[in-house]
């Protein structure tokens, strides 16, 4: 009898336990790694073992995604140290001089801080193993049975975001759950294996995010990085998939190193890495190191997290979208599974937790001195950066914004100073006048090393071969005028120019708006779709004592009989924070007056671009996330196989984004094209898809006289192979293009537009078009280019119109919306479909 009291008591026990510790195969009703699981799935899972262990798991929605998903993290803590998760948040930003987002309660306990370490899964949506991963994890650190785990816990508090992509995962996994077979077909070339465009890669806008932790465009890494910031990690992991032919990756990072990342930084990639291959070692598992991923472009999940001082970590498993749950690889005479592929990476989640437990008092003493290094002797140069704001007050308001979401601290130089600085886009070393209101930045602060970094205008390579782009100074991007200052200086609170349009007592001729800001083509947009006529100048002017730049907006009265007219574009002006100019009279003291030919109507276009197979989904998804998201314009979508059925008659701009076209137009459809914009179409023709016009009869591009040919050595080495071919590469390097600013595609551009260059164009002049944009003899800022690619890339074109009948083709060898960085080329494609 009491054998079996006993007996019932050790099943309560067994049962209370499991049920506190359900596993990921009980709660799914299938073993992990049998099918994929849908995002919320991985969702409910966590939150059923959340609401089981309230005293050591904590469960917290940052955001949502395009398409309504919610973005969740689970902090993962020993009882003690979730009971006081809040005093270790706060007594952790506050010994980082970090004090943003932290509760006036926050106790200052003398207990010691732990390590806090932060593990994201899937950003990539169709790298979809991590999300499966991600509950295996989090239910071993649950278990009370497992010593390494439970060490862990009581010296980490780890933060684990099980999906930071879920639009692109469900993409993916809808798709392969529809398709897949009901015993997996290991064969490649298998339908399950084939993903269809535009894949689960990317976002809803098909951005890539895991580039977007700089720039923020997205809205995903707008509300993650917030949440970031209000924990500062001292570890940051990212999982990812890459090629299914190939094996493991785990740190120590390839070359190039970024030279700011610290000493420890280094050392530590040195220990996880010697730590995970020794679970591999054990097990047998292929992997490598030391290649393909570096530590350099700033807008990584390992990069940018490092350069905020954290050990930041990139793990790449052999696999992603085309792995499916099992797929053969006869090189390697075996069966990639998703099995494997979860096991692995749950081998390095936990080797990674293992060490940063094990270093727990090192990794937050390195972290704290970063910091105070960070404010009290910061690295490089310059010890304050000076950005000019007089006429450039909406472009350095939109900075400031992007101040604000990395968490940088800044100001005014609230007086006027006369200072020597070096401007940062010709490193040339000035004498500078200051106006009051112009931005200030210190480097004395918590974030000073990335600020660093992100202001370089010629960062420093190790090596030549780099995984992504080169360069990326703010003040390019930006179209700042910028300078970097030697000493420091002390700025005063910073407030935006407050717009306020009011309506004259006598109601104007006409209202003009200067044309030089992102929120300038908000404002046209918002004013073409109210059906209000928008005039603007192709010279520049003066009107009342007062100079306005070509492509200023002119909107009059005449032409608008819409009710409560000057009501309606002062309050829509004032919404979008630009400044009007009401003016009395339709005649001007300089330049050409409001009826002038050279005064033309800006009528709202319908504007399609294509969507499908042959086009880039990135390129593709900046047109449609800035038309969608930026200037809240109207854009129709097709089909790229549809092209040919287009009722081209109801169509005005037709983009044709970065992609290969050889299958989209053949020559009845450029003849088609040709018909319609000498009707008055307006065709814009980005990146690669200009192959398809070069040489082809009306069309005036081509392709200039080309050089030797590759690898005409008979006897180059095959050990060499890889450098040999970045000689030809421009992966990502900063040129200044020489404008015609006296086109109406550059207005508003400013005097210097600079472009983050990444092919080899080697494209002709126009000879009867617009070169608007083209690389000169001495066009190279920086960044890495091949010494091949140095002399394609001179006298090269970048931008250009040909007119044709009524309608032009507008050329962009480059693409102005690549990843949403470039300031001035949003409204240089704002020109392209408006002007």
């Amino acid at each position: 009898m009491i054998r079996y009291i006993y007996g019932l008591l050790l099943t309560f026990v067994f049962l209370q336990v499991n049920a506190q510790n359900i596993t990921p195969e009980q709660f799914l009703g299938y073993p992990l790694g049998d099918k994929f699981t849908f995002h919320h799935q991985v969702l409910e899972y966590y939150k059923n073992i959340a609401a089981q262990n309230p005293d050591r798991v904590k469960l917290i929605q940052y955001g949502s995604t395009y398409e309504g998903r919610p973005l969740m993290v689970a902090i993962v803590a020993s009882p003690q140290n979730l009971s006081r998760l809040e005093d270790i948040r706060s007594n952790h930003l506050k010994s980082i001089k970090l004090t943003a987002g932290v509760s006036a309660t926050g106790s200052t306990s003398n207990e010691k801080t732990p390590a806090i370490a932060w593990l994201g899964y899937n950003i990539h949506g169709n790298e979809a193993v991590s999300s499966e991963t991600a509950m295996k994890v989090l239910h071993e650190l649950l278990n009370k049975t497992n010593t390494l785990t439970q060490e862990i816990l009581k010296n980490t508090v780890v933060i684990l975001d099980p999906c930071s992509n879920p639009d692109g995962r469900e993409r993916y996994v809808s798709w392969y759950n529809r398709v897949q077979n009901a015993v997996p077909d290991v064969t490649p070339f298998a339908l399950e294996h084939d993903e269809p465009w535009p894949g689960g890669r990317f976002n809803h806008y098909l951005f890539d995010l895991n580039r977007d932790w700089a720039w923020q465009t997205q809205k995903e890494t707008q509300e993650r990085v917030a949440f970031y910031n209000q924990w500062m990690p001292h570890l940051h992991a990212d999982f990812h998939e890459m090629g299914s032919a190939r094996s493991y990756y785990f740190p120590p990072a390839a070359k190039p190193y970024h030279q700011d990342i610290t000493k420890w930084q280094r050392e530590f990639n040195e220990i996880l890495g010697k730590n995970c291959r020794k679970y591999f070692d054990q097990r047998n598992w292929t992997y490598f190191s030391k290649k393909d991923y570096d530590l350099f472009y700033p807008s990584y999940g390992d990069t940018w997290p490092t350069y905020n001082g954290a050990i930041g970590i990139t793990y790449e498993q052999g696999g992603g979208g085309r792995g499916g749950l099992a797929l053969s690889r006869p090189d390697q005479n075996d069966t990639l599974t998703l099995k494997s592929r979860i096991e692995h990476h749950y081998i390095t989640s936990l080797a990674t937790l293992e060490t940063i437990s094990a270093q727990k008092e090192k990794i937050v003493s390195e972290f704290i001195n970063f910091y105070d290094n960070a404010v009290q002797k910061p690295t490089g140069s310059y010890k304050t950066y000076l950005i000019k704001n007089q006429g450039n007050e909406e472009r350095v308001r939109a900075f400031s914004e992007w101040l604000t979401k990395q968490g940088f601290e800044y100001g005014i130089t609230g007086k006027s100073l006369t200072l020597k600085g070096t401007e940062l886009t010709n490193l040339t070393e000035q004498n500078i006048k200051t106006e009051t209101n112009d931005l200030l930045i210190s480097a004395y602060q918590p974030k000073s090393n990335l600020l660093k970094i992100l202001f370089e205008a010629q960062p420093i390579l190790e090596d030549s071969i780099t995984y992504d782009i080169t360069s990326w100074g703010l003040s390019y991007l930006y179209g700042l005028q910028a300078y970097g200052i030697k000493e420091k200086l002390t700025s005063s609170p910073y407030q935006p120019e407050k717009i306020d349009n009011n309506i004259p007592a006598a109601k104007p001729y006409a209202y003009l708006a200067r044309w030089n800001s992102v929120n300038g083509a908000v404002f046209l947009s918002e004013l073409l779709k109210r059906k209000i006529l928008v005039r603007s100048s192709n010279v520049p002017f003066e009107a009342n004592n007062t100079s306005f730049d070509a492509g200023t907006l002119i909107i009059t009265k005449k032409g608008n009989s819409v009710y409560n007219f000057d009501s309606l574009v002062t309050s829509l002006a004032t919404k979008h924070r630009i400044k009007l100019f009401p003016t009395s009279t339709g005649s001007v003291s300089s330049g050409v007056d409001y009826g002038s030919d050279e005064v033309v109507s800006i009528t709202p276009p319908k504007v399609v671009t294509l969507y499908g197979e042959g086009i880039s989904t990135t390129s593709l998804g900046a047109v449609w996330h800035y038309f969608e998201q930026q200037i809240k314009y109207p854009l129709t979508l097709i089909s790229s196989n549809k092209i040919a059925q287009l009722p081209l008659d109801q169509v005005n701009v037709l983009i044709l984004p970065d992609g290969n076209y050889l299958g989209i137009l053949n020559d009845k459809m450029l003849t088609a094209l040709q018909d319609w914009i000498k009707r008055g179409g307006r065709l814009i023709v980005m990146e690669n898809a200009n192959e398809a016009f070069l040489n082809k009869p009306g069309f005036d591009i081509s392709r200039k006289m080309s050089g030797p040919k590759k690898n005409t050595d008979p006897f180059r080495k095959f050990g060499a192979r890889e450098r040999d071919e970045s000689s030809y590469s421009s992966p990502g390097s900063m040129y200044q293009v020489t404008m015609d600013t006296t086109h109406p595609l550059a207005f508003g551009c400013g005097k210097e537009y600079f472009s983050i260059v990444r092919n080899a164009y080697g494209i002709d002049y126009l000879s009867e078009g617009w070169n608007v944009g083209y690389l000169s003899e001495t066009g190279y800022k920086a960044g890495f280019v091949g010494n091949k690619a140095t002399e394609k890339l001179k006298n090269t074109l970048i931008m250009g119109v040909q007119k044709m009948g009524q309608g032009h083709v507008v050329y962009l060898m480059d693409d102005p919306l690549f990843r949403g960085m470039l300031y001035n080329g949003k409204i240089l494609f704002s020109n392209a479909i408006f002007r």
